[in-house]
């Protein structure tokens, strides 16, 4: 076998195409054993997404922001498939990764309010793009509580990403 052989077997060597690893065990696939899909958040101001699990895939798009949650899809040994809230998706090596729950608001201005309900108290007016901490979302409810900037309150599942839509936590 020459080198060229050895290199694509390995998933090492390719000619403009993204080659994947063959999943052949469990142990490969989930190696943390945590449910997935799951949502986590960027632990750095810059993390690089790339084509595929490992440093000899190339870096395809350079989140520029902490804390910005993003899903987890897939996992490969030390490497996690993500996606973010516009659909883009591409591997992040594990340490780059936060378990600290995050939001994104989205497509428009978001009221957050004193209780989990309409008729609530606005405690703020968030913009979209604005990233916060969520703290909990109850069972059967359609709201989260969360927290931007040391400021409390709760917030429609619906005016943000970054839970499932069913997602119980406290």
């Amino acid at each position: 076998m020459n080198r060229f052989q050895a290199l694509a077997l390995l998933g090492v060597f390719s000619i403009g195409l993204t080659i994947a690893p063959i999943e052949t065990t469990n142990a490969q696939t989930q190696s943390t054993g945590l449910p997935l899909p799951r949502f986590v958040s960027l632990r750095a101001a810059e993390v690089n997404l790339r084509t595929g699990p490992g440093v000899q895939y190339p870096v395809e798009w350079i989140f520029q922001r902490e804390s910005l949650p993003v899903e987890i899809i897939k996992e490969y040994r030390t490497w996690r498939l993500v996606r973010d809230w516009e659909g883009t998706q591409g591997w992040m090596h594990q340490s780059m990764l936060s378990g600290k729950r995050t939001f994104l608001v989205t497509n428009k201005a978001r009221t957050i309010r004193t209780k989990p309900e309409a008729k609530g108290k606005a405690v703020a007016v968030v913009e979209p793009g604005t990233v916060g901490e969520v703290l909990a979302c109850p069972e059967s409810s359609g709201w989260c509580q969360v927290r931007i900037k040391g400021l409390d309150g709760w917030l429609r599942r619906v005016d943000f990403w970054g839970t499932s839509r069913n997602e119980a936590f406290e």
